[in-house]
């Protein structure tokens, strides 16, 4: 069955209700991961929690109702996480569903999924499966998702930093996560002793920068510096940035760039055409954004735009060889970029 988001949220809450499995699919991964971890609260911490992936059942799909049945070994809860998941999981949910006993529930992270994927008419039809799709938020909803995510936190966030922070993450949920983390440990706040976010901490962070810590990784690809680029991607690794979330950083800059290069073309100088977008660029990326206008012509950044999806297909679909091919790409792109010097 279809669930809306409150819906979705008050079934994963229920834990123990009658829903068998939970389909969180669609372009906001870091929105599927935030429901999941619903469920994760509502079993409660000492609940034993079973990771499978797609390949896994795609090989074995009896697994799925044997692990579904089956009684936790330390006594407790149990219930069951799949990701990566698609399509390749069907048949071991169909069984899932059609099973006389399956009491440990079932939550599968699949990702952007088309309305024809058997995987979704199958948990749309069935009345044990709800399936949800979620989407990059809004402006207004990532604001308040930016103020959800603070106070759990320990942060009084105003309304005014929750926009500057959802747009300079450009509404992605996880960058976000991920600056509101920092400026908790930078202001020394938790829930149990709450603190006043402020402008000048966002500041000090980095948070009030457009793409905050992966504007280094951006510049290194894009101004021509591929000495630089395999240090960045380790350095943002370390502190769990990679994948998608850069893929996407590097795509924002190129629909800057792309706007900033029309500009240009029609008579502008690129300083001028930087100059003219004010705060819309943040004042200290305006010299590297500048040079990185003048080196990349229209027809490239189209060519571009076009490498950059296909590199995000292919590290949704092949896992730690798409991390590999999505870093050989950024290379490629770095060394183009240091011969237009």
């Amino acid at each position: 069955m279809k669930a809306n988001a409150n819906e979705i949220a008050r079934a994963l809450d229920a834990a123990n209700g009658p829903v068998r499995f939970f389909l969180l699919y669609g372009p906001d991964e870091a929105g599927s991961a935030a429901l999941a971890r619903r469920l994760e609260r509502a079993m409660g911490q000492e609940a034993e929690r079973i990771d499978l992936d797609g390949s896994t059942l795609k090989a074995d799909p009896a697994r799925l109702v044997d692990e579904a049945a089956s009684i936790s070994l330390f006594g407790g809860r149990r219930w069951i996480r799949i990701q990566p998941a698609g399509d390749e999981i069907a048949s071991a949910v169909a069984s899932l569903l059609d099973a006389d006993v399956a009491g440990n529930p079932v939550v599968a992270l699949a990702g952007a999924l088309k309305p024809s994927s058997p995987l979704v008419k199958l948990a749309l039809d069935h009345k044990l499966a709800l399936a949800h799709p979620s989407y990059v938020p809004d402006a207004r909803d990532a604001a308040q998702i930016a103020e959800t995510l603070a106070r759990e936190a320990g942060l009084r966030l105003p309304r005014d930093l929750g926009r500057t922070l959802a747009i300079s993450c450009s509404n992605d949920r996880s960058i976000m996560a991920q600056e509101i983390e920092k400026l908790a440990l930078y202001l020394d706040a938790a829930p149990d002793r709450p603190a006043e976010a402020t402008a000048e901490a966002l500041e000090a962070i980095g948070a009030s920068n457009p793409d905050g810590e992966l504007s280094k990784l951006v510049d290194a690809i894009m101004g021509g510096q591929p000495g630089r680029v395999g240090a960045e991607i380790a350095r943002l690794g370390q502190s769990g940035i990679a994948g998608i979330p850069v893929l996407r950083a590097l795509f924002r800059r190129l629909i800057l760039l792309a706007a900033l290069r029309r500009d240009i073309d029609g008579g502008q100088s690129p300083a001028a055409a930087v100059e003219a977008r004010g705060k819309a660029i943040f004042f200290k990326e305006k010299p590297a954004i500048t040079d990185q206008a003048s080196r990349w012509p229209a027809d490239r950044l189209a060519a571009l735009a076009d490498k950059l999806l296909a590199a995000e297909r292919a590290l949704k679909s092949s896992g730690t060889a798409g991390d590999i091919l999505a870093e050989a790409e950024m290379l490629t792109i770095s060394r183009f970029a240091a011969r237009r010097r």
